[in-house]
C-alpha cells in the first residue's frame, strides 16, 4: 500500500491552503468575477526524469522492503543510525580539532513572515516579565515560540516524522522505523520523538560544497545533484564518506536569498535526487543535513514527493537535517582547505516532539 508522510505536516498546510482558495473563490463569484485559473503545477529540473536516472514507484517500494535498517540494533532501537557513532568514531573525530576554532551551523526562524516560513506557526519573541503601568521590561525574562518544522529554521526531524504504510492485507496502520506503530495524538509521538532518539552526538562532519564544485555562488532551485556529484566532491576535498559520518550538502539557499531574496523552497529547491539513495545507504552515513530539505524540489519521482525523507527515517533510521545553516562553515572549510570537521550537537528533548532546533558546532 501506497507510503504515507505524518499528516501533522504537509497535510494541514494543504487544507489551509485549500480552505483558503475556497473563500476567495466564493468572495470572487458575490462579486461576479470569474474564478482564477488554477495554478500550474511545478515541473521537476528535467534531468530528475532522464531515463538513465529515472526512479518509479515499483523502485522506491523495492527499497522500502531492501534498505530496512529495522532490527539491526534490537527490536527496541530509537536511535537510528547514530548507533554508527560509536565510542571509537568520536574519539576520531576528536583528533580533526586543529585549529580550536568552531562555526555554529544554526539558523534561528525568521521573525517576520515571508514566503518560505511561518507554515506551522508563528515566530514570536518578546518579553515576558511587563510591568503593566509603564509597559517596560521588569527584567531579562522572554517568551520565544515558533514552529520547529518552520521552514527558515535549522531542525533535525525525529525519526517519528515519517511512517511507511503497510502492505499486509486488511492492515490500513502506518508504521515508524523500527517497526513501531505510529501512535500520533496531540501530545506528540508516543515513540520515536525526539525525547527517544540520540540526546545528541559527536562525529567526524563532512561538508559537500555543490556549488563551490561547479564553480559558482550558488545552485538554481530544482538542480538535483546525484552520486556522481558526491563522488566527485569526495576527489576534490579528498575526503571519502563513510560510516557513522554526519553529511551536510550545501546548495546555496542562503548565499541566494541573500542575494535575491525569498522564495518558496519547499517548492523549488535545490537538492539530492532520488537516485543517491542506495550510495548513501551503502556509505552507512550516520546523519544528512540540507539547506532546505536534503531532497530537490521537486523530485521527479511520481507518487513521492520528497523520497529521501521517505526512505531514511523510517526505513533507514537516518535523521535529516532541514534548513541547516552551512555559509559560514563553508567559508572556513574553503579558508583552510579541508572540509572535514568535528561535528557535535545535542537535541532539546521534547515529550514526543517531532522535530528539534539543530544548533550544531563545527569545530576545526
Amino acid at each position: 500500500m501506497r507510503k504515507g508522510l505524518l499528516a501533522s505536516v504537509l497535510v494541514s498546510a494543504a487544507v489551509c491552503a485549500a480552505v483558503a482558495a475556497g473563500q476567495r473563490a466564493i468572495a470572487q463569484r458575490q462579486e461576479g468575477a470569474p474564478p482564477p485559473a488554477p495554478a500550474a503545477p511545478i515541473q521537476p529540473h528535467p534531468d530528475t526524469k532522464d531515463p538513465k536516472r529515472l526512479v518509479t514507484d515499483t523502485q522506491m517500494r523495492q527499497w522500502e522492503r531492501q534498505f530496512k535498517n529495522w532490527g539491526r540494533w534490537g527490536k527496541d532501537d530509537q536511535r537510528g543510525t547514530i548507533n554508527l557513532i560509536t565510542p571509537a568514531k568520536t574519539k576520531a573525530a576528536l583528533a580533526l580539532v586543529t585549529e580550536g576554532r568552531s562555526i555554529s551551523m544554526h539558523r534561528y526562524p525568521e521573525l517576520t513572515k515571508q514566503v518560505d516560513n511561518m507554515q506551522f506557526g508563528e515566530t514570536i519573541h518578546r518579553m515576558a516579565n511587563i510591568d503593566p503601568v509603564t509597559n517596560k521590561p521588569r527584567g531579562a525574562v522572554d517568551y520565544v515560540a515558533f514552529g520547529t518544522h518552520d521552514g527558515t529554521s535549522a531542525h533535525v526531524d525525529a525519526l517519528c516524522h515519517y511512517g511507511v504504510w503497510s502492505e499486509r492485507a486488511l492492515e490500513e496502520k502506518q508504521h515508524l522505523y523500527n517497526g513501531f506503530l505510529n501512535n500520533l495524538s496531540l501530545k506528540g509521538c508516543a515513540e520515536l520523538g525526539t525525547d527517544k532518539n540520540a540526546a545528541g552526538a559527536i562525529t567526524r562532519g563532512i561538508l559537500v560544497d555543490l556549488p563551490l564544485l561547479k564553480g559558482g555562488e550558488y545552485l538554481e532551485p530544482k538542480t538535483p545533484a546525484f552520486a556522481e556529484d558526491l563522488e566527485a566532491w569526495e576527489k576534490f576535498a579528498k575526503v571519502k564518506i563513510g560510516s557513522g559520518d554526519a553529511v551536510f550538502v550545501r546548495t546555496g539557499r542562503w548565499a541566494r536569498r541573500a542575494k535575491l531574496g525569498p522564495w518558496n523552497a519547499a517548492a523549488e529547491a535545490a537538492g539530492l535526487h532520488a537516485s543517491v539513495i542506495p550510495w548513501l545507504k551503502q556509505r552507512d552515513i550516520a546523519l544528512l543535513g540540507g539547506e532546505t530539505v536534503p531532497d530537490v524540489q521537486p523530485s521527479g519521482v511520481d507518487g513521492w514527493p520528497r523520497p529521501i525523507h521517505d526512505i531514511l527515517l523510517p526505513i533507514m533510521g537516518t535523521p535529516l537535517v532541514d534548513n541547516g545553516y552551512f555559509e559560514d562553515v563553508a567559508k572556513e572549510a574553503a579558508r583552510l582547505k579541508r572540509w572535514e570537521f568535528m561535528v557535535s550537537w545535542s537535541v532539546l528533548r521534547i515529550p514526543g516532539g517531532t522535530a528539534t532546533p539543530f544548533t550544531a558546532l563545527a569545530t576545526f
